[in-house]
Order: C-alpha cells, then sequence, then structure tokens
C-alpha cells in the first residue's frame, strides 16, 4: 500500500491498555504541512478537541494519537495534559507547540496517564524519521476494532504529477453521523491550498463519514484530520480540474474506510447499505436513509435474515419527512417486497438468500424527486451488547 512521500508514523504500547497493546501513535511531516479538519457536534468536547480546533489553524507537522484513554470531561487537567504533549512532541521534534495536532479515544471521564504517555512519546520521537511503520501507527488507535482500517489512493494530477492520499481509521461502536467515536487521518503529498483542502474534507465528509452510522450515538472525541505537506510537487491546487480530481479521490478513500467501520460495527455480522433515491431533496434522502439505518427493529431483523419490510417502512413513515406513502418502493437488493405503497408477493426463500450475504442492500425508491443518498450501518447482534455491557471493565 502507498505512502505519501515526506510522511512517517510509527505506534508502540506505552503502558495505557493493560492488555499490552499498541495504544500510542504518531503521524509526522518533515515539511510544515497545510492542514482541515472535522470534529464532533457533541457539546462535551474533549480535551484533545478542543486544543486541536485551536491548532489546525496553523501548518501541522504532527499527530499525535492514544487509545485507552479519551481525556474527555477531565476539566482543566485534562487540558493541560494535551498542552503537555504537544509541548514534549514539539521538543522533541523540533517543531513548536502549535504545530501538533492531538487525538485520543477510549473511555471517558478518566485521566491520561502522562508519564506513560511522555515516555512513549520520547521513544517514538527518537527514531521518527527515518522509521516508519504505518501498521504500527494504526495499531496503535484501535480500541474494539477487530481490523486496522487503512485506504490509499495513488494518482496523476495534471499534467503528470503523481500523488498519494493516504488514510487510516478506527471506530466500532458509538457511531452515529455527525462523525462517531471515530478517529480518522488523512496524509497526503498533493500540494493544495489550506481553503481548497477544507472544502475538498467537507465534500468527502459529508458522502462519507456523515453517511455512517451503528448505534445512534455521536462521541465526545470524534475527530478527522488531513494533512498536506506538497512534497509531490505538484501545481498547486485552489480550483479547477486537479481540485476536482483531488476531491474525487479524497471522497472515494474516504468512503471505503466509511463501509469499513460500519462492516466492523461491534458485533457487526453484516454491512448494510441505505438508498434511498428519487426524493425531493437529499436533506430528505438522508433524513430516511439515517431514520432506517437506525432503527435497532430492522438492524435486528436483518442479524436474523428476516426480510421483514414492515419494520423498514415504519421507520420511513416516522422520519419526520413528508412522502406520498402510495408511491414508494422497497427492496432488499434487487427484490422487490412493497410496491406503490402495497406489499407484493416475493419468495422468502431468495430474500434470506439475499440478506445472508455479508452486504446488504435496502433500496428505497420515493418517487417523488432526482435526489438520492447513501447511509451505512451494521446489523444488531448480541454481540454488541457484550462487547458494551461491559466496555469499562
Amino acid at each position: 500500500m502507498n505512502f505519501p512521500k515526506g510522511f512517517f508514523a510509527n505506534g508502540l504500547h506505552c503502558g495505557i491498555k493493560k492488555n499490552g497493546k499498541k495504544d500510542l501513535s504518531i503521524f509526522y511531516s518533515e515539511k510544515p504541512s497545510v492542514a482541515a479538519g472535522v470534529f464532533t457536534k457533541n457539546i462535551f468536547k474533549a480535551a484533545p478537541v478542543i486544543i486541536s480546533q485551536k491548532n489546525i489553524k496553523n501548518k501541522i507537522h504532527c499527530i499525535v494519537a492514544n487509545s485507552g484513554c479519551a481525556n474527555a470531561c477531565t476539566g482543566e487537567r485534562g487540558i493541560g495534559d494535551v498542552k503537555k504533549i504537544c509541548e514534549l512532541t514539539a521538543d522533541k521534534l523540533n517543531v513548536k507547540p502549535e504545530n501538533i495536532l492531538v487525538a485520543s479515544t477510549g473511555v471517558i471521564g478518566q485521566y491520561l496517564p502522562m508519564e506513560k504517555i511522555e515516555n512513549g512519546i520520547r521513544k517514538l520521537c527518537l527514531y521518527i524519521p527515518p522509521t516508519n511503520r504505518p501498521k504500527s501507527a494504526v495499531e496503535g488507535i484501535m480500541t474494539t476494532d477487530t481490523f486496522p482500517k487503512v485506504v490509499s489512493s495513488t494518482f496523476y494530477l495534471l499534467p503528470s504529477t503523481r500523488c498519494t492520499i493516504w488514510a487510516c481509521a478506527k471506530g466500532s461502536g458509538m457511531i452515529e453521523p455527525n462523525l462517531a467515536t471515530m478517529l480518522s487521518f488523512i496524509l497526503t503529498d498533493a500540494q493544495i491550498t489550506k481553503e481548497a483542502l477544507s472544502r475538498a474534507l467537507k465534500i468527502a465528509t459529508e458522502k462519507s463519514f456523515n453517511c455512517l452510522t451503528v448505534d445512534g450515538d455521536t462521541s465526545t472525541n470524534d475527530t478527522v484530520f488531513v494533512l498536506a505537506n506538497g512534497a509531490a510537487k505538484n501545481k498547486l491546487i485552489s480550483d479547477g480540474k486537479n481540485f476536482q480530481l483531488f476531491c474525487d479521490k479524497l471522497t472515494a478513500v474516504c468512503i471505503e474506510l466509511t463501509k469499513m467501520l460500519a462492516s466492523d460495527g461491534e458485533g457487526a455480522t453484516k454491512l448494510i447499505a441505505i438508498n434511498v433515491r428519487d426524493a425531493k431533496n437529499i436533506c430528505d434522502a438522508k433524513k430516511i436513509a439515517k431514520t432506517v439505518a437506525n432503527s435497532p427493529l430492522v438492524k435486528t431483523a436483518i442479524f436474523g435474515n428476516d426480510a421483514n419490510w414492515g419494520r423498514i417502512v415504519a421507520a420511513i413513515g416516522r422520519s419526520e419527512v413528508m412522502v406520498d406513502s402510495k408511491k414508494v418502493d422497497v427492496s432488499f437488493s434487487n427484490l422487490c417486497v412493497f410496491k406503490k405503497g402495497c406489499p407484493v408477493s416475493f419468495s422468502e426463500k431468495i430474500a434470506r438468500k439475499i440478506i445472508l450475504q455479508k452486504v446488504v442492500s435496502i433500496n428505497i425508491n420515493l418517487n417523488s424527486g432526482k435526489e438520492y443518498a447513501t447511509v451505512y450501518t451494521c446489523d444488531f447482534s448480541d454481540g454488541y451488547i457484550k462487547v458494551n455491557a461491559s466496555y469499562r471493565t
């Protein structure tokens, strides 16, 4: 998997997690990077979110991320700990504290074990660069994830400059549109203006991470960072064809990560895509798709391989979107089960075969316009309850 020029990454176990798994990571750029970010809309923003929202206005050299402790709802002490992380990292890498971004994930309401984190930062900074172990860095941000989530895309900007976008993400539960208990770090060697990078990230996020839900909960730590260090030396992107190409590639990378996040929902056995078509506007389409995707009844039916379209229709009806019930069609993949507001005869055997697949498409046609939206989710199994019932212990 290709990694962008001028970036280095590594991770290690510093002692936050009791199970010995990696829990501290660094993503570093030799050159100062243009940066953009998207953050949680939760009122109880974690300390790293608060500090990173300020620092991201500057050129960025490094992201420091830990798992196992969210550093959320920790007051002034939590803020102070993030500042110490920035100061120590900056000192070791010979940059300024405001050139550092910080992200955390894990249990809410616990303080960071700063001595362990400081020792870990010293070790990571000692060998980065030249050490480059992206896989270790991704493992260092995982919590209940069952596999590392990484995507890369290499492409040519006009006239013929090779560029790479590399991205990773973590997230498994407490995931709902408007981001999730989700961290995503995106690195690119493309040369692009800050304004264009921010615009591209906003477009990509709306079509990917904000079309994701596992359980309807929005976390305190949700963060997406994208760093562009310009090492590819392409003509500066601000608009035009190269901006559109870059935006398309970034969006595609984010959508792939979104699918991985949905398929790895806590206890999940299936990825579910809710496709709402022919809506009056995108807002209506997305609202209906989210309502269906967040329905525990729909999600448990899919887990049980039951083509219970009545639960889907009921979710559409309570979405608060005014639809003409006599025009609505519902299908599992290409098997229609509800047409023009009425049930239709279908083979339960074929329906079960469709729902038994690892990827299940629920297609809803409103027949009232030209807009569409897709929201990704997963099924609910007893595994979700087991993971979350004892998360702290």
